[in-house]
């Protein structure tokens, strides 16, 4: 722990030399998480907790000149500050915060994109289709890094396994951001890097990001105490998402439905008067410890349920769907099951075509009726897909020396995850 204070007392040293502000608020190592961000002192809901001006950020608008000019026009944003990091030397201004990003080792461990590759078809079929957009795009942008004049020579400045790791880094820590330079480009080009700010774990919930003329602000979501972790959200993102583009997922099998007490409810009423309180270390991981299962939930969590509804589906069925877009993409989360499969089970249901059409076209559902046949219909699929499930479970378990241990665990508890919203679904429309 005394390392790692000093890494981050370093960290913010230099970032108060480039104008960023904290308020209540520090770097902090987490009980088995890694790194994230605590307040070290009591903090009022609207309180800015930090401030990055917009001189700290790194982005396309800061990329040093040699590599825009030389890198075809066709690479992303996030290759061009891939390839600047990758070729950072030590001393060039950047170590403190070089100093807390992930090591290659774990970017390598926790992606999937770098998993042995006979992990991937176990992976849900969000997450794969994701995983296949990822690696197309850091195929393009390797491809369009090697025809660079540096790369022309016997001995290239980085390798792919070097472009990998600093391409994977940059696509865990950015954030969306216009900037003068990518006003016109695609939306995945708008992105930025800045201190601190990049230590924010995420939640379902979490402070308010804002950029402004100023810089990006982080506003505190609620009130918070001494030593809790406080969170932004990066997203409304279900857990195939997170575990293909950040390396993680939110929450476990036996915590999804826990109706204990959140943050939220602890914190409305207290008084939070008393903002001279310092951390202590072990009062902040007993309190860590104990609020660790609310923070873990994640609210935008689905599953998707393909596989349970199109075998049902005959060649007629399909061509139909398709046609009014509504072929695939069905989904399921914990308080309901999407309009999309609602859709396809009441073209089963229904004998007449034009029926169907006329719900489809006037956005009706066909009365209570229609409901219960098509509630039937799902549980009846759904049952039989927890089989399919449980499988999948099973042969991930047994793949013995495939992989690392932790990145099977994962894909287990990931279908585990899907598994119970599954059965929740079920039990909540059972007839």
């Amino acid at each position: 722990m005394d390392s790692d204070k000093v890494i981050y007392e370093k960290l913010i040293e230099w970032a108060e030399t480039k104008g960023v502000k904290l308020n209540g608020v520090m770097p902090w190592a987490l009980d088995g998480r890694g790194i994230g961000v605590v307040a070290v002192k009591n903090i009022k809901e609207g309180d800015q907790i930090l401030l990055v001006p917009n001189s700290a950020l790194r982005s396309l608008d800061t990329a040093r000149p040699e590599i825009k000019q030389n890198i075809p026009k066709d690479a992303s944003v996030q290759a061009i500050l891939a390839l600047e990091l990758a070729l950072d030397k030590p001393n060039t201004g950047y170590d403190a915060w070089v100093a807390v990003t992930p090591s290659r080792e774990s970017i390598m461990t926790l992606l999937p994109m770098v998993w042995d590759h006979r992990l991937h078809q176990y992976l849900p079929k969000p997450a794969l289709a994701l995983l296949r957009k990822q690696q197309a795009k850091f195929n393009r942008d390797w491809a369009a890094v090697q025809q660079m004049p540096a790369f022309a020579g016997e001995e290239a400045p980085i390798t792919r396994s070097d472009f990998m790791y600093y391409w994977l880094l940059i696509n865990t820590r950015t954030f969306y951001h216009e900037t003068p330079q990518t006003a016109l480009l695609p939306s995945g080009d708008k992105m930025v890097l800045q201190p601190v700010a990049d230590l924010f774990n995420h939640g379902s919930k979490g402070c308010d990001v804002k950029f402004t003329s100023a810089g990006c602000t982080i506003t505190a979501d609620r009130a918070y105490e001494v030593g809790d972790e406080i969170q932004i959200c990066y997203g409304r993102h279900h857990n195939d998402f997170l575990l293909v583009e950040y390396g993680f997922i939110l929450g476990d099998v036996e915590t999804d439905d826990d109706t204990e007490e959140t943050d939220d409810d602890n914190h409305d009423d207290e008084d939070t008067g008393n903002n001279n309180k310092t951390i202590d270390p072990q009062s902040y991981e007993a309190r860590a410890k104990a609020k660790a299962k609310a923070n873990k939930i994640n609210t935008w969590d689905e599953a998707c349920i393909d596989d349970a509804i199109l075998p049902s589906l005959n060649r007629e069925q399909r061509a139909i769907l398709e046609e009014r877009d509504f072929l695939g993409n069905y989904v399921l989360d914990a308080n309901e099951v999407c309009y999309r499969t609602q859709v396809a089970l009441r073209l089963l249901c229904l004998s007449s075509y034009e029926e169907w059409n006329r719900l489809v076209t006037d956005g009706e559902d066909g009365g209570e009726a229609l409901q219960k046949e098509v509630d039937r219909r799902l549980v009846d699929m759904l049952e039989r897909y927890e089989l399919v499930v449980e499988r999948k479970i099973r042969e991930v378990e047994a793949l013995g020396e495939v992989g690392q241990a932790c990145q099977r665990e994962i894909l287990v508890t990931r279908w585990r995850q899907i598994l119970k919203l599954v059965e929740d679904t079920i039990d909540r429309l059972y007839v």
